[in-house]
C-alpha cells in the first residue's frame, strides 16, 4: 500500500477543496494509505473527508499564522513591545534580506528552524493548495517523501505568483501538475525549466454523485415561476458577481422576468449587499449563502452563470455541465478547454456588458437554449483516468 500526504490550508467550501475530495473518492482505498495534512481545522468541507483519511494539522500555526499573513514591519514591533527584542530584531533583518531576493524562503525558514519534520515517510508527498509559497517550501522541507508534487490550481497570470520563489523551488519536485492546458502554457511560459516534469492533470468530477446529491436535497423553495439564474462561488471579486448584479439591473429595466441566485460565502459579502441596495434590486438578486450541495439548485436552475475573472480549472463549470442546463461562462483561463461556444455554452468576455448581451441571446433564443441542452446531455467526458497518472508516478 502506498502513502500519500497532500497538504492544504484548510477544507472551506471551495473548488480546491472539493477537487481533493472528489479524487479521494476515486483513489483506491485497498492501494493508497491516504491522509490530510491541513494548516488548521477549518471549513465546511471537514465532514466531507472519508473516514478512511487520516487527517493531520500542523501544530502552532495559530502562533504562525499572524506572522505569516501580517506585515513583517508589524510583526516586528509587536515582538519588540511585547519584550521580545531580539525575535523582534531578527525578523527586520529577515524581512530586509527577502527584499533583496523577492522571496520569502528565509523567512519560512525562520518561522519553521525549530518545527520536527511530520512524522514517518511517504511514497508521494503533494502541495495541493498551490501556489501557495509557504505550503510549497514545508512540503519541501518537513515531509519525507520518496516523491514530490506541487500542484497548480489557479491562473498564475491573475494571482499573486512570485516568480523568483518558483523558478527556486519548484524544480526541486517530481513533477508539477497544473489542472488546465491554458494553465500549465501560462506556467511554461513563465518559467521555462519546468517544461519537462510539468503535466496537466485535470480535476475530476463525479457525474454519479452529483446526479445523486441532485436528486436528494430540495432546491429553490420559492414560488417564483420566471426564469431562474444561477451563480456558485466564493463571494469574491475574482469570482466577478458584481457584474452579475449589474447586469441583473439591466435586465430587470428591460422589463425581464428573472431572478438571479448566488450561492456562496466569502469577504465581498457586505459589498455585493450594498451594490443589490444600491441597483435596487433586493427582490431579485439573492444570496443564498453557503451550501455543501448546492447541486439541487444547479438542477433546477434555467440558466447557469459562471462570472469568473480568472480560474485554473473550474470545478463547478463542470458540475453544471453534468446537470445539463443552459450554461453562460466568462473566458477566463481554461474555459474553451471546457465549454466549446455556441454548442455546449455561451462563453463571454470579462466585463458586465458582454455578459448582459450573452444572457438576453439566450433569454429571446429559446432555441439555442435547447441546442446547448441536447448538445451537453450527448456529451461524454470522464476525467477517471487522471489518477493513473499518480499511479505511474508512485511507479516510476
Amino acid at each position: 500500500m502506498k502513502k500519500v500526504i497532500f497538504m492544504c490550508i484548510n477544507m472551506n467550501v471551495g473548488g480546491t477543496e472539493k477537487a481533493l475530495l472528489t479524487m479521494l473518492d476515486e483513489m483506491d482505498k485497498e492501494k493508497y494509505e491516504i491522509t490530510i495534512l491541513m494548516l488548521e481545522e477549518y471549513g465546511g468541507f471537514l465532514d466531507s473527508i472519508p473516514s478512511y483519511v487520516k487527517i493531520k494539522y500542523v501544530e502552532d500555526f495559530s502562533n504562525m499564522k499572524p506572522r505569516l499573513n501580517n506585515p513583517p514591519i508589524q510583526v516586528a514591533k509587536n515582538l519588540i513591545k511585547s519584550e521580545k527584542l531580539v525575535k523582534g530584531i531578527n525578523i527586520l533583518a529577515i524581512h530586509l534580506v527577502t527584499k533583496v531576493f523577492g522571496e520569502r524562503s528565509l523567512y519560512f525558514k525562520y518561522l519553521l528552524k525549530n518545527y520536527k519534520k511530520i512524522e514517518g515517510e511517504y511514497d508521494l508527498a503533494a502541495a495541493y493548495a498551490g501556489p501557495m509559497d509557504f505550503i510549497t517550501y514545508f512540503v519541501l522541507r518537513k515531509i519525507k517523501a520518496k516523491k514530490k508534487v506541487q500542484w497548480i490550481h489557479f491562473d498564475i497570470a491573475k494571482i499573486g505568483f512570485n516568480l523568483k520563489f518558483a523558478n527556486k523551488f519548484y524544480g526541486k519536485f517530481d513533477k508539477v501538475f497544473v489542472v488546465s492546458k491554458e494553465g500549465k502554457s501560462k506556467l511554461i511560459e513563465r518559467v521555462p525549466s519546468l517544461e519537462k516534469n510539468t503535466e496537466v492533470f485535470f480535476n475530476i468530477v463525479s457525474e454519479n454523485k452529483i446526479k445523486d446529491l441532485a436528486s436528494r436535497d430540495m432546491g429553490f423553495e420559492d414560488d417564483f415561476n420566471g426564469i431562474r439564474i444561477l451563480t456558485v462561488g466564493r463571494l469574491a471579486k475574482e469570482k466577478g458577481q458584481d457584474m452579475t448584479i449589474l447586469v441583473l439591473s439591466k435586465l430587470k429595466n428591460e422589463g425581464y422576468k428573472v431572478k438571479w441566485y448566488c450561492i456562496g460565502e466569502g469577504n465581498a459579502r457586505s459589498d455585493y449587499e450594498s451594490m443589490i441596495k444600491e441597483y435596487k434590486v433586493e427582490e431579485d438578486y439573492i444570496l443564498l449563502g453557503s451550501k455543501t450541495n448546492p447541486y439541487p439548485f444547479m438542477k433546477e436552475c434555467d440558466i447557469y452563470v459562471q462570472s469568473s475573472r480568472h480560474e485554473g480549472y473550474c470545478i463547478t463549470l463542470a458540475e453544471a455541465k453534468i446537470l445539463k442546463n443552459s450554461i453562460i461562462t466568462t473566458n477566463f483561463t481554461g474555459a474553451k478547454e471546457q465549454i466549446e461556444n455556441n454548442e455546449t455554452g455561451l462563453i463571454s468576455d470579462i466585463n458586465e456588458m458582454d455578459l448582459y448581451i450573452k444572457i438576453k441571446r439566450l433569454l429571446d433564443n429559446n432555441d439555442l437554449s435547447e441546442t446547448i441542452k441536447n448538445n451537453l446531455r450527448s456529451e461524454t467526458t470522464s476525467r477517471l483516468k487522471e489518477i493513473d497518472k499518480l499511479d505511474r508516478l508512485l511507479n516510476i
